[in-house]
């Protein structure tokens, strides 16, 4: 998403992912943790004895609850409304991000024929992947929707380790060329040349 972004210097956006990483996985996810641990809605399941618990707070609540007790237990009967809220933004927000990110990719792999039958089937096509996994997703147990999301999910972070490495020395060259400019008291504006970048 961020190489769609239009910025004079592609570092400034990368400083920018690079940050935002933090903001969801430290505001967000820890912020969920510490509800969930602050209240003791949580049960720790014994992986020695499938379907035990070293630790059980919660009598017959799965997992995928606990941040809903948690919230219930300081307001009560709020915690399936907020759930749901956050959810909702959580997943919207993500499908229309992969959404974007599949349309990059098909207008990236058809640039030299953007307006050609390819083009135009491959949009349409992945578009309908999108709402078909959305319903499928909507009418699946929460079990399967967790489990296949952090496989692709995995899947997706190996792939990018992969293009990180791949990428790693134009990137490198471009945050030096950045880098360079800010000392110079510049507003850095990209020449790929510079960088030994087509």
């Amino acid at each position: 998403a961020s190489g769609a972004a239009e910025v004079s210097h592609p570092a400034k956006q990368g400083l920018v992912q690079a940050f935002s990483v933090y903001v969801d996985t430290l505001l967000v996810c820890t912020a969920t943790a510490v509800m969930i641990l602050a209240t003791n809605s949580f049960n720790v399941a014994d992986p020695a004895n499938q379907g035990g618990f070293i630790l059980q707070q919660l009598q017959g609540v799965q997992a995928s609850n606990f941040t809903q007790v948690a919230v219930n237990s300081l307001i009560p009967n709020a915690g399936g409304a907020f759930v749901a809220v956050a959810l909702f933004f959580f997943t919207f927000t993500t499908v229309l991000a992969y959404a974007f990110y599949t349309d990059s990719s098909i207008c990236y792999l058809f640039k030299n024929n953007a307006q050609g039958p390819g083009f135009n089937g491959a949009v349409y096509f992945f578009r309908l992947v999108v709402v078909a996994s959305s319903f499928i997703g909507a009418i699946s147990s929460v079990d399967v929707v967790w489990n296949f999301g952090s496989a692709a999910v995995g899947a997706m972070a190996w792939f990018n380790i992969v293009v990180i490495l791949m990428l790693a020395k134009p990137g490198i060259a471009t945050l030096r060329d950045y880098e360079e400019q800010k000392r110079m008291g510049l507003d850095p504006v990209f020449v790929p040349s510079r960088c030994g970048i087509k």
